[in-house]
C-alpha cells in the first residue's frame, strides 16, 4: 500500500472507565480533591477543632494570618475575640454543608419522582404539575426564604425546608421533559406491550436515563443553595450564633474589614472555591454520564506514519 492509499489519520474512541476519564481532566481532578477536603473537614473537623473554634483569647485579638508565632491553629489569624479563624472555618463547613446537601437531596427526590410521574402519564397530571411549578417559580428563592424566615424562627431546619420547596420545580420540570420524551420510545412501548405497569416502567426504564441529567442539575443547584444559605446568614436571618457558617463569618468580619480583612476574606474564599469546584465537576459529569457526549472525554488522536 502506497502512502497515497494509506488511510488518513482519524480520531480513535476507546472505552474508558469513569476513573480514567476523571484522571484525564486535571481541573475535574482538582475539583474532586477540593470537595473531598471540604467534606472531610465537615465530618472530622468539629471533633478536632470544636473547642478551639469557640475558645476566646483576648490576648490574641485580630492576629494577622500566615504566622506561626501563636501555633499552627492561628495560621489564618484570629478574630475580634481571639478565636482561631482556621478552626472556625473548618467547623463552619459542617453547618454550611448540613444545610445545602439535605435541601438538594430533598428537592431532588421529590422533584424527580413527581416530574417522571407527570411526564410519563401526560394529560391533566402534567398540566397540574406544571402549573404548581410555575406558581413556586414565580417567587424568587431568596425572597421567599427571607419572608418565611422573617415570619418564623431562622433555624437550620426552616432554611432546609424553604430552600427544598423552592428548588423542587427545577427538578420537576427537568424530569418531566425527559420522561415525556422517553414515554414514546420503542423500548418503553415494548415494556408496555408485555404488560409492565407504569411505575415498573418508570423505575426500570425511565429513571436510569433521566437520573444522570438530574444529578448534573443537582450538582449545580448545590452551588445555588449554598450561596443562598450564605446570603441569608449574611443578612442575619440564617444561621444564628453560637452556631457558625461561612456566610455568618463573612457577616461578622465585615465590620472590621479594613483592619482585619482575613476574618471575612477566608470564609468568602471558601464559598467561592467550593462553588467553583462543584461547577467544574458538574460540567465534567454532564459529559461523562451522557453516552452520547462521553466521546468528547475519550477522544484521542493517533497519527500513523
Amino acid at each position: 500500500m502506497t502512502a497515497i492509499d494509506a488511510p488518513a489519520a482519524r480520531p480513535v474512541v476507546r472505552r474508558t472507565s469513569m476513573w480514567r476519564l476523571l484522571l484525564r481532566d486535571k481541573f475535574a481532578c482538582l475539583a474532586v480533591v477540593i470537595l473531598v477536603v471540604v467534606a472531610v473537614s465537615a465530618i472530622v473537623g468539629p471533633m478536632l477543632f470544636g473547642d478551639l473554634a469557640v475558645k476566646q483569647n483576648l490576648r490574641a485579638v485580630n492576629r494577622p494570618p500566615f504566622s506561626l508565632d501563636d501555633g499552627w491553629a492561628f495560621v489564618l489569624g484570629s478574630d475580634s475575640l481571639g478565636r482561631s479563624v482556621l478552626a472556625r472555618l473548618v467547623v463552619a463547613s459542617r453547618t454550611t454543608l448540613s444545610v445545602a446537601i439535605p435541601a438538594v437531596v430533598i428537592s431532588l427526590a421529590v422533584g424527580s419522582v413527581w416530574g417522571m410521574w407527570a411526564g410519563y402519564h401526560r394529560g391533566w397530571r402534567e398540566n397540574v404539575s406544571m402549573r404548581v411549578a410555575d406558581v413556586i417559580l414565580s417567587f424568587p428563592s431568596l425572597l421567599l426564604a427571607v419572608v418565611v424566615l422573617y415570619v418564623f424562627s431562622p433555624s437550620a431546619g426552616n432554611i432546609i425546608l424553604v430552600l427544598a420547596i423552592a428548588r423542587i420545580p427545577i427538578y420537576l420540570r427537568a424530569a418531566r421533559a425527559e420522561s415525556a420524551e422517553l414515554q414514546s420510545r420503542l423500548f418503553v412501548d415494548a415494556a408496555r406491550t408485555f404488560g409492565a405497569k407504569s411505575w415498573a416502567i418508570i423505575v426500570r426504564h425511565v429513571a436510569p436515563t433521566v437520573m444522570p441529567t438530574l444529578f448534573t442539575v443537582a450538582t449545580l443547584d448545590f452551588c445555588f443553595v449554598m450561596l443562598t444559605e450564605s446570603s441569608l446568614s449574611f443578612l442575619g436571618i440564617g444561621i444564628q450564633p453560637p452556631d457558625m457558617s461561612w456566610g455568618l463569618m463573612v457577616a461578622q468580619g465585615r465590620q472590621v474589614l479594613q483592619s482585619a480583612w482575613w476574618i471575612a476574606v477566608f470564609p468568602g474564599l471558601a464559598i467561592v472555591v467550593t462553588t467553583v469546584s462543584a461547577t467544574v465537576l458538574a460540567s465534567w459529569a454532564r459529559l461523562a454520564m451522557d453516552p452520547g457526549q462521553r466521546w468528547r472525554l475519550t477522544l484521542t488522536k493517533e497519527v500513523k506514519p
